[in-house]
């Protein structure tokens, strides 16, 4: 489905990245993340889906593992999607979202969602988490997978972009039980955005990146959280990726699976230092 442009917005996030992370022409984007998606092959799971893990690397890096994850929502129509992703560049504060009406991609303008931020930032408050709001950034994390959620959902939806580089697990966790608060009450898809690990060997990513995603696969965001303070593997999303863990536990997720890894080397052929990607969906069994 292509996407269209919506009106109205009156502060839109420019992109900084199309036209370098993937491609600027929407007739071209739009092909080659369908080429992801279709060419994708998963398992067939008939149980709710209330989440997808997806990379975040440029396109030609990590777009067919990405494209695994929304291949298994493909079709689907959420009313809100729930983005976790990190926050690469340095910011104030340690949770995030937009300070803008919606993000703009090659492929039409996606609107933050009003009613979920509003609730989110009230939600904070009551807990005394301090949010922060951004705009203009060049993040890149989250950005990137708005064209696959722009072609693989059946619908127009609006989102919660929200960027974490906290830590502190208590805190996680409170955010992952506002964000279940919230997606309850509607039709909810939550992405969690990471990339594992960055520039070890083949040989060593295969290990560190395994030791995650067994921690996701266990649906774990506490071993989640010591692989990647431990050093045992890694993810630079890795907080959210607690966040939505917690979050899709919350909503009554009870099974985690990983549908895909691939490294950069599978794409470039260059071993020696590599940077690990997974796909991963969390549901609940029914």
């Amino acid at each position: 489905m292509q996407y269209s442009q919506m009106e109205g917005f009156k502060d839109i996030r420019p992109s900084p990245i199309a036209g370098s992370w993937y491609a600027s022409d929407p007739l071209v984007l739009a092909a080659q993340v369908d080429r992801y998606i279709n060419e994708a092959v998963v398992p067939s799971i008939d149980d709710h889906i209330i989440g997808v893990i997806a990379p975040h690397a440029g396109y030609i890096y990590s777009g067919r593992t990405a494209g695994h994850a929304f291949r298994l929502v493909k079709s689907s129509n959420p009313e809100l999607v729930i983005i976790l992703s990190p926050l690469h560049a340095y910011v104030q504060g340690s949770i995030i979202t937009s300070g803008h009406d919606a993000y703009a991609t090659p492929l039409g303008n996606v609107p933050v969602d009003n009613r979920a931020s509003e609730q989110f930032a009230d939600l904070c408050s009551e807990k005394n988490i301090p949010l922060y709001s951004v705009r203009k950034d060049r993040e890149h994390s989250l950005e990137i997978e708005l064209p696959f959620l722009q072609r693989s959902l059946a619908q127009p939806f609006s989102i919660l972009p929200i960027m974490i580089r906290q830590e502190n697990a208590a805190t996680l966790q409170m955010l992952g039980d506002i964000l279940a608060t919230i997606a309850m009450k509607r039709n909810t898809l939550l992405v969690g955005s990471t990339d594992l690990s960055h520039f070890y060997s083949q040989k060593q990513a295969e290990q560190l990146d395994g030791t995650m995603l067994k921690a996701i696969e266990a649906c774990s965001p506490d071993a989640v959280l010591r692989a990647e303070q431990s050093g045992t593997g890694f993810a630079c999303g890795a907080p959210g990726i607690a966040v939505f863990l917690w979050a899709a536990k919350a909503l009554g997720a009870d099974k985690c699976k990983i549908i895909h890894h691939s490294t950069s080397a599978d794409e470039t052929g260059d071993t020696s230092s590599v940077v690990g990607y997974g796909a991963g969906v969390v549901y609940k069994q029914t």
